[in-house]
Parts: C-alpha cells; structure tokens; sequence
C-alpha cells in the first residue's frame, strides 16, 4: 500500500483547504469557522453522519465501511487550533488574525483527516465503522478530555484510536514512532513565597523572599539530578519569577514562581510532584519564609501500546519503505493521551521537512507530507477493518 493514487490526484483540493485553515486560524476552543468549514465538507463527502459541538466545538464523522461483519470501530483523530504567535512565514496565505497562527501544522492534520475521510466515504473499502475525529483545544485546552468526556467512546463505541503529529528535521513524508511512552505528562505548579517585607538597606529587618526564591529555584533542580533515577526522565523548569513589588529599593512581601513539570513514568510524575512541594515548603522555612505549593496535573503520558504501535508502524512501511521504530520520546505534552487512556491505540509521527520547528513563528506546514499522512489516516482504517473472503 504506498501512498495512494487519489491523493496524489486530490493534492490541489487538500492543500486548498489546508490553506484556507491556515489564513483563518483559531484559538482554543473558539474554532467555530473552522469547525464549521469540516463539517460542511464532511457532508459534501457523503458520511453516513456528522455530529458538531461534541467536547464543545469538536467535530465527529460516521463513515461505515462495505460490509460490518467485524463489528470494528477505528478512531482517526486530528487537532484543529492554532496557537497565540504572530505569523512571520512570509507566505501568501499567511494568517489574517494578528498574533495567531497555524504554527503547530493542526492545518496540515486536519486537512490531511478530511482528505482520508472524503477517499474513505469513496471507497468504503474496509469492514467496520471508521469515525474521524477532529479535535478542538490541544493546545493546552485539554479537548481531548472534552471530547472524552463528552461521550466520544462510548456514543460510537470506538474500540481504537490512532493520531499524527508532523515532525520538522524529519524528511518530508517520513514516519516515526515508538512504543510506550511517546510524549510526556505536562504538568504545572506555581509556588507563592511569603516572607517579610522591608527597606533594600535593612535586610536584616525583613525575610528576604528574593532570596528565599532564589534557593528554592536551585533547590528544585537538584529533584530530576538526585532523587529521580538517573535512567528515567524528568524535567522541572521555573519559567515565571514575579514579585509584588517593581522597585529598586524594596524588599517584596511575596514572590511568584511558576514553572512546569515534564515526566514520562507515573511513578516519577508522583515522586516529582512529592518532591516540589517538600523543596519549597522547607527551603522556604529554613529562612523564616513560607511557601505555598499549587501543583495542577495537566495532560497525561502519551502513552502508544505495543500492539496498536505495530499496527501503526506496518501501514506507515507500506507508504514508506521504512519506519524509525526508535524515535526518542519527546518531553512536549500531547492530550490524545487522554484518548488512549480510554482504549488501545497510537500516535505517530510524520516528517515536515528542514522547516523550522513547531511553536516557532517561522513554521509552516509542508504541503508535499498531504498524500503520505492522507494515505496513513486512510491505510489505518482498512488495515485495521480488512474485508473479509
């Protein structure tokens, strides 16, 4: 099965709307135009259902295959936001909204699902129900748990979910993966010193937070350097260092430090937690101060199961040629995670080309990747609901 024929012929008409999603980008959950643009088109392709606001904005495709004997349902999920950055690409089609922009390539995702979905609702040539799932909110607004919680397993009775992500530095129409833990827990805290304000000349008549915070940012890192084994992975990083003061000669009465917390085990996602709160609570009192810990969970390990990883990287092969099956973890976050909490399944990833990376303003998503991760979304689904006899 290499890259399929249709999409080499459809190429002209994704890439269309692919720029069309990319000069008309949207935050969040606030997708609507482009919600309701995949709708519209999803209904062109003749699915045999589309249901919009599920997880709010999300939208959902039924397409049912030639025969149903296998009972199977396939899950293909691509994300729809762009992200607050201010485009600086160059391109023709750049974005019209000031200071967002497609710089994740969830343009290129989305055009890339549609163009599988129309071929699919074609062809039909597979033995289930292939649903595609197009997702709101992935940056950072955890649409994946809406959308799950919402009912998107259990409404259609998905039994597999399988997702892609474009990759920069990776040849364009590539693929990688691996099994396990592909993309990390993301998680945040923001720890708020209290001490004792004063005059910059008097110190000795104040609880320097200044100080206090300073002790605690270094404190932090020694958590991943000595108490995580050292062949796991972990990153803690203080990103916000904000006090209640802005002048030269005050000694603040409360500091701000917000940071986040990357891990790819749940047992170091504990320790780690354990951890920040108890290295903030006593550095903070070994001066007099006190430190106040907020530590919020976000989006989970994304976490590719064995089976469903081989199932994935075997329909890659056959558009590829080859598959790097040892593709490091990234310690990004990823909210299909929340999706393959709920049933098997894997993410993989697609080459973008010598572009520049992702979240950069510079960013922009290779049109050439289209047949590749068109034919991938669509090979998913018949491999994985083959017709039987």
């Amino acid at each position: 099965m290499p890259v399929k024929n249709r999409f080499a012929e459809l190429l002209p008409e994704i890439t269309a709307w692919r720029r069309d999603f990319h000069e008309n980008p949207e935050l969040d959950y606030a997708v609507h135009r482009t919600a309701g643009r995949v709708a519209e088109l999803l209904r062109s392709f003749g699915l045999d259902e589309v249901v919009e606001g599920i997880g709010r904005t999300g939208v959902v495709g039924v397409i049912k295959g030639r025969s149903n004997t296998s009972g199977r349902v396939i899950g293909l999920r691509a994300d729809m936001d762009a992200l607050p950055i201010h485009e600086k690409t160059g391109a023709e089609y750049a974005s019209k909204t000031p200071g967002v922009m497609h710089a994740c390539g969830h343009d290129g995702h989305t055009a890339m699902l549609l163009g599988a979905a129309k071929y699919l609702a074609e062809t039909r040539n597979f033995d289930g129900t292939a649903v595609v799932i197009f997702q709101p909110a992935e940056e950072g607004g955890a649409g994946g748990l809406a959308m799950v919680q919402d009912g998107l397993v259990d409404r259609w009775g998905i039994q597999e979910f399988y997702g892609m992500h474009n990759m920069p530095g990776y040849p364009v129409g590539a693929f990688a993966i691996r099994e396990g833990a592909m993309m990390a827990a993301a998680d945040q805290f923001e720890i708020t010193v209290t001490g004792k304000g004063g005059h910059a000349a008097k110190p000795h008549e104040a609880i320097d937070t200044t100080l206090v915070a300073a002790h605690i940012i270094v404190a932090l890192q020694s958590i991943v350097s000595r108490n995580v084994d050292p062949l796991k992975s972990g990153v803690v990083s203080v990103c916000v260092v904000q006090t209640d003061s802005m002048a030269h000669n005050v000694i603040p009465q409360v500091v701000m430090l917000k940071g986040t917390a990357r891990t790819l085990d749940p047992e170091v996602r504990d320790q780690i937690e354990e951890r920040v709160r108890e290295v903030a609570a006593h550095t903070a009192a070994a001066f007099g101060a006190r430190a106040e810990v907020e530590y919020e969970r976000g989006y989970p390990i994304t976490m590719n199961h064995p089976e469903a990883t081989g199932h994935a990287a075997e329909v890659a092969r056959q558009i590829a040629g080859d598959v790097n099956m040892d593709m490091l973890p990234l310690m990004a976050g990823e909210d299909f995670s929340y999706m393959l909490n709920e049933r098997p399944g894997a993410y993989i990833f697609l080459g973008n080309g010598d572009t520049a990376m992702v979240h950069h303003p510079a960013y922009d998503f290779d049109d050439n990747a289209i047949p590749a991760g068109s034919s991938w979304y669509a090979g998913m689904a018949e491999a994985r609901m083959p017709i039987q006899g």
